[in-house]
C-alpha cells in the first residue's frame, strides 16, 4: 500500500495544482481566442463554437485538440457531454462530430457543410476530443509518444485535459457532466469515468460533476467479446460451420497475441467467406471507393483494436479538414505537423501498448458509485456486435428491474431494452457500428432518454 500511495500522490498533486488558481471576472482570454466565428461553407447557426488546444504534458509537448459546439438554446442551463471515438487512434472530429452526433455534415466534395437534423447539441453542449496525442489534430513533440501510447496514458491525459479545459471555460465548472462514446471508447469512457470518480473524492464539491456515461458497440471484455463476435458471424450466416468450429478451436480470446492457426482461421473466414460487405453495417451497401487502411479490420479484429468506420464519409472528412482555410478557422495544426490530418492513425493502432483485458470490474465499481450507465448496440455491426456486448454484460450478474421489452421510435420498434440495478442496456434496430450515423432519430431518442434518466418509450 505505501508504494501505491507514492505512485498516485504526484499525479493527484498535479491535478490539484491545475485548479487552485482562482478564476474571476470575464471569461479567460484564451476562451475568446478559441472562438470559431464561422467554418468555411457553414450554414448560419444559433449556437457558439470553440476549438483549439490544451497542453496535457509540457515536457513531452503533448497537446489535445477539442471542438465545443454549444447547445442550440440556453447553453448555460444544459449539461456538458464529452464524446470520444475509439480506434485506438481514431478521431472524434471525423466520426462523432462529422457523421454521428454533431451539428454539421460534410458534402461529398468537402466544399461545404449542411445541418444534421438530429444533432445532439439540441439537448446538450457537445465537447469533441481528439485523443490520444497523434489522433487528428492532437499532437506531441516527442515522436516516441506515438509508439508507446496505451489505455493508462490516454485516461491520464484526458482528465488533465478536462481540468485545464474547465479552467479556460469556468462556466462549465460544476455543470452536470456526462461522457459518451463508441467502440474502443468502451475502454476510454469508463476508464476516464473512474479517473474522475477517484479525483472527485478529494473535494466536497467536485468541479467535474460527473453524473454518468453511455457507450455504444463498446469493447468490453476480451474473452466474452471474442466469443460473442464469432457467434454473431455464424448466426448471421457470414461464415461456414467449418470456420466457426476452427476459430473456436484455435483462438484463445484472452491471449495477448494470437497463434498462426487462429490467424489463418480468421483470415480465411474474412477473405473467403465474408464477401464484399461492410463489416460495420452488414446489410447496407458498401462504398465503391475504399481507402487503403480498411485492411486494419482483418489485422486487429480479435484484439478489438478497431473503431467506427464508414469508408465514404471518412473521405469527405479528410478532404474538408485538410483544407488550410478550415484549419485556420478551427485554430488547428498550429505547429504545422509533417503529415496530413487523417480520420485514424495507423501508427497508434499498430503500436498500442497497454489495454485492459476486461472493463467489467470498472463497471462494478462505477455502478456502486451511483453513476448512470447505459450501454447500447446497433444490431447490424459485426465488428463489436450485440452478441459480444450481451455476453460481456451477462457476467455482471445484474438484478433485472424492468424486463426485456421493445422500445419505439414513432410507430416503429426502435430496438429492445432491459433495465438492471445500476445499468440500462438497449439495442438499436437496424443500426451499424456508428449508431447515430445509421439511425439518427433512434439514437437521438436514446440520448434524450439517457439524459432524462427515463426508460425508453414503450409505445
Amino acid at each position: 500500500m505505501p508504494a501505491q500511495r507514492r505512485r498516485t500522490f504526484p499525479f493527484l498533486s498535479l491535478l490539484l495544482s491545475s485548479i487552485l488558481t482562482p478564476i474571476v471576472g470575464a471569461p479567460p482570454k484564451q476562451q475568446e481566442l478559441d472562438r470559431i466565428s464561422a467554418l468555411p461553407g457553414q450554414p448560419p447557426v444559433p449556437f457558439s463554437q470553440f476549438s483549439g488546444y490544451v497542453t496535457v504534458n509540457k515536457q513531452h509537448g503533448r497537446a489535445l485538440f477539442y471542438w465545443l459546439t454549444e447547445a442550440h438554446s440556453c447553453p448555460e442551463k444544459k449539461p456538458l457531454v464529452l464524446w470520444l471515438n475509439g480506434g485506438p487512434g481514431c478521431s472524434s472530429v471525423a466520426y462523432g462530430a462529422s457523421e454521428e452526433i454533431g451539428p454539421f455534415r460534410i458534402n461529398k466534395t468537402g466544399s461545404s457543410l449542411y445541418l444534421n437534423k438530429y444533432s445532439w447539441n439540441t439537448e446538450a453542449n457537445l465537447l469533441f476530443l481528439e485523443s490520444p496525442a497523434g489522433v487528428g489534430f492532437s499532437y506531441t513533440n516527442t515522436s516516441s509518444d506515438l509508439k508507446d501510447s496505451g489505455d493508462n496514458r490516454t485516461a491520464r491525459d484526458s482528465i488533465i485535459f478536462l481540468i485545464r479545459w474547465m479552467s479556460r471555460f469556468p462556466q462549465y465548472k460544476y455543470r452536470e457532466f456526462y461522457i459518451a462514446g463508441e467502440s474502443y471508447a468502451g475502454h476510454y469512457v469508463p476508464q476516464l469515468a473512474k479517473k474522475i470518480h477517484d479525483y472527485n473524492k478529494a473535494f466536497s464539491r467536485p468541479i467535474i460533476n460527473l453524473q454518468g456515461f453511455m457507450v455504444g458497440n463498446a469493447v468490453t471484455d476480451n474473452y466474452y467479446d471474442g466469443i460473442g463476435t464469432i457467434t454473431y458471424w455464424w448466426t448471421h450466416s457470414m461464415i461456414s460451420d467449418r470456420s466457426y468450429r476452427s476459430i473456436l478451436t484455435y483462438c484463445n480470446f484472452t491471449a495477448e497475441n494470437t497463434s498462426k492457426r487462429c490467424d489463418d482461421s480468421v483470415n480465411y473466414a474474412i477473405n473467403h467467406e465474408f464477401g464484399g460487405i461492410d463489416q460495420y453495417s452488414i446489410y447496407t451497401p458498401t462504398c465503391t471507393v475504399l481507402p487503403n487502411n480498411t485492411i486494419r479490420l482483418k489485422n486487429s479484429l480479435l484484439r478489438r483494436r478497431v473503431s467506427g468506420y464508414d469508408p465514404c464519409t471518412e473521405n469527405y472528412a479528410e478532404k474538408y479538414y485538410n483544407r488550410p482555410d478550415v484549419q485556420k478557422a478551427m485554430h488547428a495544426n498550429v505547429t504545422n505537423v509533417p503529415y496530413k490530418w487523417t480520420a485514424c492513425s495507423d501508427v497508434l493502432i499498430k503500436n498500442w501498448k497497454d489495454s485492459e483485458v476486461s472493463m467489467l470490474p470498472t463497471y462494478k465499481e462505477l455502478m456502486a458509485a451511483g453513476l448512470r450507465i447505459w450501454v447500447f448496440s446497433g444490431d447490424t455491426d459485426s465488428v463489436v456486435p450485440v452478441t459480444a456486448t450481451r455476453f460481456s454484460l451477462s457476467h455482471l450478474n445484474l438484478t433485472i428491474k424492468t424486463r426485456w421489452y421493445p422500445w419505439y421510435s414513432g410507430r416503429q420498434v426502435g430496438g429492445w431494452t432491459e433495465v438492471y440495478d445500476g445499468l440500462t442496456f438497449a439495442t438499436v434496430r437496424g443500426a451499424g457500428h456508428e449508431v447515430p450515423l445509421f439511425k439518427p432519430k433512434r439514437a437521438f431518442i436514446l440520448f434524450k432518454s439517457f439524459l432524462a434518466g427515463k426508460e425508453l418509450p414503450e409505445s
